[in-house]
């Protein structure tokens, strides 16, 4: 499923966006399948139709057509366009769930019958085969798959979801019609919904009359590369008990991983170690142990691989022409597999197992491998508890989230618009102006109570002491989104001013703006109620949003159009700033960012926020956007000129121009002061900057140069005392040590400062070895220590011996 999706079938989606209006859609996705719930990684290899990489061609409907025209569109697809032989198809259906409450999708089973497949050819199957979810809980429902039968003149209905090579699925039509719940129970959904999927890979071995993905034209110019750089024999497509020595399965493991990770790092995901890049890390792992160990490839083999995998896909999927940033990221994470080796000797195999899986990115069934050709076997028990062990932690620092948020479900929310409460209005967030004194201005706003929620359900009155959320007809408080933390502040309501009710958290729910609060009184829809924000954190968040997008500006007038940006974060106390590039920062670099953002800052360029249709915003030459759907129309935020005068002249000017809908200073100089005090790479060719602003950005400049202060004078204390006591020696390396601390100072200093401290570190080390060996010398003579030991040694014509 397209996560992009999820918000249409849940019927939450932004109504501003032109998401919202979606009916049928038809793509192609870039799917990879190697963690969670659907995860291929260890199949891939040992059969000749699964991949941890492929692309997903599907059609959707929202609210639109459903399984009849679903069906009979697929059908249509394969069996007359495609020319599929109808003999060697076969559908399953869903047969039901008593434990779920959940009938058998008999609708379905007679929609196929009446398109002409025989009985036989239409299959009831379960839970874990025909009812699709994507995770522990969201959209979910039955599906019926459309299998193929690669053998022919026979009837293949028993090896139907038998992990068969011969009978495999080609397309899945998934009717969504509920979603699973936090607690594990199935709502029904606003609307019902298809989501399709058919792989290009198996559809293409058919289409080619193939008995194997790695057959077609997608495979066979890399199976050849990969051949050409080993010590293998050629592929020969054998499996299981045939393939001695599992040569033919190493081959498809680094066909399939090379793809997955050249088309992964293309993308801008990079092997590391959490998340997406953690499981990326373990694919990388995998294929290198493959490699080496079985095809017997040298040392750089799988980065040479790249620019034949870029030249099969460069014209259907995002991988670059220039595949150098791929390779070098590839040849870069080689892993030396004697590591595992002489790991296991000092473990149990479940520590050792569990530690590099979960540390250090191996797979679980790598591992296997590797210990059963040492005849050894993991103790899969142990590793059982040690991930169960794991995961109790990991629920027990995450417990209660769900309890903080007041998330309204969805059937609230298909109550609250089939009931006609209009959208929310937050266009008085925007509602604030500066003075001539320089202090901003924030009006306060009137609105009405239009529901009320708690408990998971619509309420029209809530208690003093009750937490709920709360829907307003207007609102002058920011929602969370862009990137940017919600506002915070109070409300007050008519006929109780002194009453002030707390504003806990604001988020956004299907165009509904949720506050949540506990109720300091009695509150009940259709009260009137005053509300005020926290100036003060507001501005805060105002100011880091445009130091954000100045950053922005500068990363790239400075490195170049290659970067963009991966992700941001701004709240009251600072910013953080993801973006692709190749490598961290140098000083001069950290120095040449900063003070173009500070000329940008002493400039005082007016801010400018304006509304226009997005497909007009996109002609906006210089324009920056991030990868997510945006609201028509569209807030185009610019620094210096005008969106009307960047539209009206299409010649690139030199500023910061974006899509944004957060909220803005309205001249720049209302930063202040702006400083770096972090920057590194999170994972290879992703950096991340964390910077302040106005009093925080001084404070830090003024640390900086206490710092450097001490570091000099302890420099000067070290250089001039040229013959100090061991005493001495060790005092001043204790200081050099406790100068590297963690203050916020500038990254460009501390960098600095850091190469100076650690030249000291390493002078007062050498001192310290010098004074103490002197020290021995002194206290042990030389001529008595060589004289006692002489009559301990008799000189025998194979050296010396000690009695």
């Amino acid at each position: 499923m397209n996560c992009w999706f999820k918000p249409i079938l849940l019927g939450c989606a932004d109504p501003r966006s032109e998401m919202a209006s979606y009916q049928r859609v038809v793509n192609s996705q870039k799917c990879v399948r190697a963690g969670g719930k659907h995860n291929d990684l260890d199949d891939v290899g040992r059969d000749v139709y699964h991949h941890t990489f492929f692309e997903m061609l599907g059609n959707w409907s929202f609210g639109d057509y459903f399984k009849v025209e679903a069906c009979a569109m697929a059908w249509h697809l394969l069996t007359e366009v495609y020319e599929i032989p109808a003999e060697r198809l076969y559908v399953s259906y869903f047969s039901g769930d008593a434990a779920s409450g959940l009938p058998a999708d008999e609708e379905t089973r007679h929609i196929w019958l009446s398109l002409g497949l025989r009985p036989d050819h239409v299959l009831p199957f379960g839970m874990k085969d025909n009812f699709w979810e994507m995770g522990e809980t969201g959209p979910c429902g039955p599906c019926t798959e459309i299998h193929y039968d690669h053998v022919g003149t026979r009837n293949a209905a028993a090896l139907v979801n038998a992990d068969s090579p011969d009978v495999v699925e080609i397309w899945n039509l998934v009717f969504m019609q509920y979603n699973r719940e936090g607690d594990g129970g199935l709502r029904a959904l606003p609307q019902c919904s298809v989501d399709t999927g058919m792989g290009l890979e198996r559809l293409l071995t058919v289409l080619q009359g193939k008995r194997s993905n790695y057959d077609t034209d997608l495979f066979t110019p890399l199976l050849s590369a990969i051949h050409q750089c080993s010590r293998a024999p050629a592929y020969s497509g054998r499996t299981e008990q045939t393939d001695a020595g599992r040569v033919d399965m190493a081959y498809r493991v680094v066909a399939d991983h090379v793809r997955t990770l050249s088309v992964c790092i293309a993308d801008g995901v990079y092997p590391g170690m959490t998340g997406a890049e953690l499981v990326l890390r373990r694919i990388l792992r995998r294929a290198v142990r493959f490699s080496t160990e079985v095809l017997h490839a040298p040392e750089g083999a799988l980065a040479s691989l790249v620019p034949t995998v870029a030249h099969i896909l460069v014209s259907g999927v995002s991988v670059p022409q220039s595949s150098h940033p791929v390779q070098f990221t590839v040849a870069t994470r080689w892993l030396l597999a004697i590591c595992f080796k002489l790991y296991c000797w000092s473990r149990s195999t479940a520590a050792v197992a569990w530690s590099l899986h979960r540390n250090l990115g191996f797979p679980l069934d790598l591992i296997d491998l590797m210990l059963e050709e040492r005849n050894m076997a993991v103790d899969k028990h142990g590793v059982e508890q040690l991930a169960a062990e794991q995961e109790q932690l990991q629920s027990q620092s995450e417990g209660g989230a769900e309890e903080r948020g007041l998330h309204m479900d969805l059937q609230s929310l298909a109550e609250l618009q089939s009931r006609g409460v209009p959208h929310t209005n937050d266009s008085p967030k925007y509602s604030y102006s500066l003075q001539h004194n320089g202090t901003y201005v924030f009006s306060p706003c009137r609105a009405s109570v239009l529901a009320l929620y708690c408990n998971q359900s619509l309420v029209s009155e809530v208690s003093e002491g009750q937490r709920c959320g709360m829907v307003l007809d207007q609102t002058c408080f920011y929602a969370e989104q862009g990137g940017q933390m919600h506002d915070q502040g109070y409300f007050t309501k008519d006929g109780l001013q002194d009453v002030l009710f707390p504003v806990e958290c604001v988020r956004l729910a299907g165009g509904y703006v949720v506050h949540e609060i506990t109720a300091a009184e009695t509150l009940r829809t259709g009260d009137q109620i005053q509300l005020h924000v926290d100036e003060t954190q507001r501005l805060a968040c105002m100011v880091k949003h445009t130091a954000t997008h100045v950053l922005n500006f500068a990363l790239r007038e400075l490195l170049g159009s290659g970067v963009v940006q991966r992700g941001s974060h701004v709240t009251a106390d600072r910013l953080r700033f993801d973006f692709s590039y190749k490598a961290s920062l140098n000083v001069s670099q950290l120095q040449e960012v900063e003070r173009m953002v500070q000329d940008i800052i002493h400039q005082n360029d007016v801010v400018h926020m304006q509304e226009v249709p997005l497909a007009r915003a996109n002609q906006i030459a210089g324009l920056r956007t991030v990868d997510e759907v945006y609201p028509d129309p569209v807030r185009v935020v610019s620094v210096g000129v005008a969106a009307s005068e960047l539209l009206s002249n299409q010649k690139h000017k030199h500023t910061s121009v974006e899509l944004c809908c957060g909220t803005h200073l309205l001249q720049t100089g209302g930063i202040g002061d702006f400083v770096i005090v972090s920057e590194r790479q999170m994972v290879k060719g992703i950096s991340r900057i964390i910077a302040v602003t106005g009093e925080d950005a001084k404070q830090a400049r003024e640390a900086g140069q206490v710092l450097l202060q001490e570091v000099e004078a302890l420099t000067a204390r070290i250089a001039t005392d040229h013959t100090p006591s061991l005493a001495t020696a060790q005092r001043l390396s204790k200081e050099v040590g406790l100068l590297t601390d963690s203050t916020p100072i500038p990254q460009w200093q501390r960098r600095d400062l850091q190469t100076r401290l650690k030249a000291l570190q390493r002078s007062s080390n050498t001192t310290i070895r010098k004074l103490e060996m002197k020290e021995v010398v002194d206290t042990v003579p030389l001529a008595s220590t060589l004289d006692s030991h002489v009559s301990h040694f008799r000189i025998c014509s194979h050296g010396p011996t000690l009695y």
